[in-house]
């Protein structure tokens, strides 16, 4: 892992893209590593675009600003892609998420990055959690998505404490079924 990696996600309020962020955050720092993890809106309300941001660290964090040169970009609603430049401050070899279910190959042709450095990663996020959850919220899917295409944790660690902190507001029958939307995204997701 490098000394500091960025992680931008796309979504739309309601999505779940600050849930994950936070999430994530706190299952790595569970590992003893360190980590932030915070969200951006424009307007608060249902279904506006925004972002949520993490930065994950071997070492202590003294940064508190917002993230311009993510490594990796995770995008919760494919329609964002016409309308926000997800790829602004991403390097040749980034690491691009979608939730969708269209190939990879036809993401890196919609995102114009044919040249083969970056990485690029798709899963049917939303499908999965229509399956597992009930209802088309597709941050944990994509949770479990970014840790089989990165390495970032392993599954257990993340599911471990995704587990604890969704018990804290989910009723038990819910976090099983979003631990079994983690488990589906992470044997599913293709690049």
């Amino acid at each position: 892992m490098a000394k500091l990696l960025e992680i931008r996600w796309h979504g739309r309020a309601g999505q779940g893209a600050k849930t994950a962020a936070l999430v994530l955050a706190e299952a790595v720092i569970s590992t003893g590593r360190h980590a932030q993890a915070f969200p951006e809106y424009g307007p608060e309300r249902m279904g506006a675009p925004m972002q949520a941001f993490n930065r994950i660290s071997d070492v202590s964090i003294t940064i508190h600003s917002h993230v311009e040169r993510p490594k990796i970009v995770i995008v919760l609603d494919p329609t964002l892609m016409s309308v926000a430049n997800v790829k602004a401050g991403v390097p040749d070899d980034g690491i691009y998420l979608i939730n969708t279910p269209l190939s990879a190959a036809e993401i890196r042709k919609k995102l114009k990055l044919e040249d083969g450095k970056a990485k690029v990663y798709t899963l049917d996020a939303t499908q999965i959690s229509i399956d597992t959850i009930g209802r088309p919220i597709p941050n944990t899917p994509m949770m479990g998505a970014l840790v089989a295409a990165t390495g970032l944790l392993t599954l257990d660690e993340l599911i471990g404490d995704t587990r604890i902190k969704l018990a804290k507001k989910l009723r038990p029958d819910i976090v099983d079924k979003n631990i079994e939307a983690i488990r589906r995204a992470y044997q599913e997701v293709a690049s």
